[in-house]
Formats: structure tokens, C-alpha cells, sequence
């Protein structure tokens, strides 16, 4: 076909924050300074974890350790990206630079999807069955979950980047993202992307609503079992350890619906650059904050690792 072109010569161009100059350099610093903070908070929380055996030693705090550095993997994904371009004025990237960004991002994000359900799994056995937490919730168990969360969401990136980089490509492509996704990508082609986009509704919706479905289970089965605790201090103990989890999990979800299952009627620009700018960078920016603004064992490790930092630099 004439209007085709071979797919990785060609370039594509995103959708830009603002087209007005004197706005760009304010967006530039306000991403960068998102971007930092991501970075600082979601490290501060691996660090701590693997430096404190107490919360090492802990299966809810081995998964938000994975949970960070997936938000650390999906943030350097995207943002570096979008400040590159915001600083040199260009809304353009390589066709092979986005299906790198596409991997990465699905990976990232499915990680977080499948270590969200781990972890509504784990507050379920510690709240419904504590006498067999300890069996349940082994490091062997842990491992085994962690590692398939990594394993499933790779082979599933790479099914999509591989079936997307065979496809021919219209010469002019102009998304309407701020960062390369599958859907948009299948829109732009020039080949038949009708099976692809079938396997995508399918396979996605079960992606999404297999991790969904499993917490949603583990938290109707956690709330049935807090109101039979007859003590309101130990229905506030129970809730307590499951009200960041829930929290994120509330804003996780929430996000991918407004940005993957809105009806295409509702659907706007800045609409849609408002969703992916909450999914991409507020939220990953939250999490650490969330984690542990309310968690005192988390408070603690950083007392402890505090009081350790001090002593070696008297040393």
C-alpha cells in the first residue's frame, strides 16, 4: 500500500501537555518535581524494607517492596519521555523507543494489578485465619506469587509488543496519548488488527478483573468477619490494617476504569490527558505517602534506620 511505510523507520507523535510555549517550562518543573518525588518515596520504601528484617520478614511489606519497584519501573517509563519532550518542543518518538515504553508500561502496571490481589490475599489469611498466617503466608509462598505477578505480566507485555511490531503503519501517526499503549497503536495501523483487538477486550478484561475479583472476595470475606468481632477496638485494629491497601486499591482501579471503559461518546481530550496524567504520575506518586502516613511499623523502620545513619556518621 503507498500509504504505508515500514514501522521502524517511522515516528510517532504524542499528544502534547499544552501548545503554548510559556506554559511548558512550568509543566516541565512540575513533572520533574512528581518524577523526583516518585523516585525518593517508592526507593525509601524498598530501602527500608530490605534494610529492616522486621518488615523484610513480613509478606505484606516483601509485596509493597515489589509493589514500589513496579511504580518506579512505570514512572521511568513515561515521565522522562514526557519532560524530554516538553524541553525540546517535540511531541515525537521512534517506533521502536515506543514499543520499549509500551513493554515497560504494561509490565509495570500489570505488576502492580496481579501485587495488589497478593496483597488483599495476604490481609485476608492475617485477618480471617491469623493461627495459620504464619503456614499460609510462607517466603516460599511469597516468592512463588511475587514471581509469577513479574513472569505474567512480562509474557503478556511481550504478546502485545511482538503482535503490534509486525503490523504496518500509516505514514502520518498522531495519537492522542502521553505515552504509547495498545489501543491507540492499534488504531493508527494500516493492517487488519481485528483479531488483535479481540484477544485485547478479551484477554484485558480477564487481566483486570482476575486480580479484581480476588480482591474483592478477600475483602467481602474480611468485612464479614470484622463484624463478628465483638470489640469495636478490635474492629478498628482489623480495619486499620487493611485501610492503606484499600485505599490504594480504590484509586488504582478506579483510574483504569475512567481510562480504559469509558464509552468513546464521553470520551475528550483533556479528559483523557487528565486520567493518564493521574494513572501515570499521581498515583505511583501517592503510594509511598499512603503506605505509610498511617502505618506505624513503617514509621518505626524509619526511626530505626535514622538512629543506625546516625551512629555510623559519629563513627
Amino acid at each position: 500500500m503507498a500509504n504505508q511505510n515500514q514501522t521502524d523507520n517511522s515516528e510517532i507523535t504524542l499528544l502534547m501537555i499544552t501548545s503554548r510555549p510559556e506554559y511548558q517550562n512550568l509543566f516541565f518543573l512540575l513533572f520533574l518535581s512528581i518524577y523526583l518525588l516518585t523516585l525518593l518515596g517508592n526507593f525509601l520504601i524498598v530501602l527500608l524494607i530490605h534494610l529492616d528484617n522486621h518488615l523484610l520478614q513480613a509478606p505484606m511489606y516483601f509485596f509493597l517492596s515489589h509493589l514500589s519497584l513496579a511504580d518506579i519501573i512505570f514512572v521511568s517509563t513515561t515521565i522522562p519521555k514526557i519532560l524530554i519532550n516538553l524541553m525540546s518542543r517535540t511531541q515525537t518518538i521512534a517506533f521502536d523507543e515506543c514499543l520499549t515504553q509500551m513493554y515497560f508500561f504494561l509490565t509495570s502496571g500489570n505488576t502492580d494489578n496481579f501485587l495488589l490481589a497478593c496483597m488483599a490475599y495476604d490481609r485476608y489469611v492475617a485477618v480471617c485465619h491469623p493461627l495459620h498466617y504464619v503456614t499460609v503466608m510462607s517466603h516460599k509462598c511469597c516468592l512463588f506469587l511475587v514471581s509469577g505477578s513479574w513472569i505474567v505480566s512480562g509474557l503478556h507485555s511481550l504478546l502485545y509488543t511482538l503482535l503490534i511490531s509486525r503490523l504496518s503503519f500509516c505514514t502520518s501517526m498522531e495519537i492522542p496519548y502521553l505515552f504509547c499503549d495498545v489501543y491507540p497503536l492499534l488504531e493508527f495501523s494500516c493492517s487488519n488488527t481485528r483479531h488483535i483487538k479481540l484477544l485485547a477486550q478479551t484477554e484485558g478484561v480477564m487481566d483486570l478483573l482476575g486480580p479484581l475479583a480476588v480482591i474483592i472476595i478477600s475483602y467481602a470475606l474480611i468485612f464479614s468477619t470484622i463484624m463478628k468481632i465483638p470489640s469495636t477496638a478490635g474492629k478498628c485494629k482489623a480495619v486499620s490494617t487493611c485501610g492503606s491497601h484499600l485505599a490504594v486499591v480504590i484509586l488504582f482501579y478506579s483510574t483504569i476504569s475512567c481510562l480504559y471503559f469509558q464509552p468513546p461518546s464521553s470520551y475528550s481530550a483533556q479528559k483523557g490527558t487528565f486520567i493518564s496524567l493521574l494513572y501515570a504520575m499521581v498515583i505511583p506518586m501517592l503510594n509511598p505517602f499512603i503506605y505509610t502516613l498511617r502505618n506505624q511499623e513503617v514509621k518505626s523502620a524509619i526511626v530505626r534506620l535514622l538512629g543506625r545513619t546516625r551512629a555510623f556518621l559519629r563513627k
